[in-house]
Formats: C-alpha cells, structure tokens, sequence
C-alpha cells in the first residue's frame, strides 16, 4: 500500500513539474513578446526595401535597421526617413530629407539648390532634368529619391511636403546583404 501512494505522489510530483515548467516557459515567452512590443513601438524596427527609388544607396531587397522618430525636429538634411504621404495612404515611403521646415528647394536642370546654395549630391547618380521652386512650411518636409529619374518623391506629388505627423523613422543600419553592412549618415 505504501508503494502505491510513493507511486501516486511521484506522478503527481512530475504532474507537478511539468505544470510548473509550462507555466514558467509561458511568462517567459510573455514577458518577450511585451518587449519586443515595446521596442518596436518606441525604439525601432526593420524593414525591407521594395522600390529603386533610393538607388544606388539602397537597393531593392536591402534590410534597414530603423529608428522611431519622436520628435521631427532633431532630424537634419540627408537623413534617410521613412513616412507616409497623404497621396500614398498607409504605404511608408523612404526618401532622403532635402528639405527642412523654412528651407527654400530650387531645382535647376535637375541641380537641386537650398537657400540658394547648390547641394553636393554624391549619391545621385540617375538626375531628371526637372525644374521647381518649392519653400517648405512650418511644421513640413520635403523629400527627394537618390534615384531622381524613377522617383516619386516631392517634385511630383499634389502637395510636394510631408507633415512632422506623418514622419514614422529614420534609417540608420543597412544589415543584408550582410556585405553590403553599412551605417547609415
């Protein structure tokens, strides 16, 4: 009688056990997934890049690391910044940042000048002669694509600014293809 009781208790004590452990693996698991909610609310996420806008700096298929913009005006000129445009709806768009809240954009033969002074654009290899003026309000942005011929940025939409509202992140870590591994300005 006393070897079936230690019998029943061993089984209820590994009953036990396994109850235990599920329930430790399930706060844990938990307890990640409010963390990884957290930052990817608050600090950042990944993305993948869908369009040749943003050649030859990044191409299609590239994983950026991204980091949550709060506060629009910390960012500068040449940022990398994704947002939503009004004319686009939800879709995030990646563009470069020409243009600051002030700023006055002139575009010559497709030579972009700010403030009256001609940009050093290193990473446009693929201009489109175009040609507008365009002076950012308070409160607003103006983005221009690297790859300028096949771009949909600024120059062409119905109202050329992005709203500080609408301004989701900044890319800061290019990471795949793991040779291409970059820092981003």
């Amino acid at each position: 009688m006393s070897k079936e009781i230690n019998e029943k208790e061993i089984v209820n004590d590994k009953n036990s056990h396994k109850k235990s452990i599920i329930k430790e693996w399930i706060i844990d698991i938990a307890a990640i997934a409010i963390i990884a909610l957290l930052v990817w609310r608050f600090v950042g996420y990944g993305v993948w890049i869908t369009s040749g806008s943003m050649m030859p700096e990044l191409q299609v298929k590239d994983r950026l690391i991204v980091t949550r913009v709060h506060n629009p005006q910390t960012l500068q000129h040449g940022d990398i910044v994704l947002f939503k445009q009004e004319e686009f709806g939800n879709e995030i768009l990646i563009k470069r940042l020409i243009g600051l809240p002030g700023d006055k954009i002139q575009i010559k033969n497709g030579i972009v000048f700010r403030n009256g002074e001609q940009l050093k654009e290193d990473y446009v290899k693929n201009n489109e002669i175009v040609n507008g003026t365009y002076e950012v309000p308070e409160g607003k942005y103006f983005m221009l694509g690297d790859n300028r011929a096949n771009s949909n940025d600024s120059r062409h939409w119905k109202n050329p600014y992005v709203d500080a509202s609408n301004i989701e992140g900044k890319a800061r870590i290019k990471y795949y293809p793991i040779q291409d591994f970059e820092i981003l300005k």
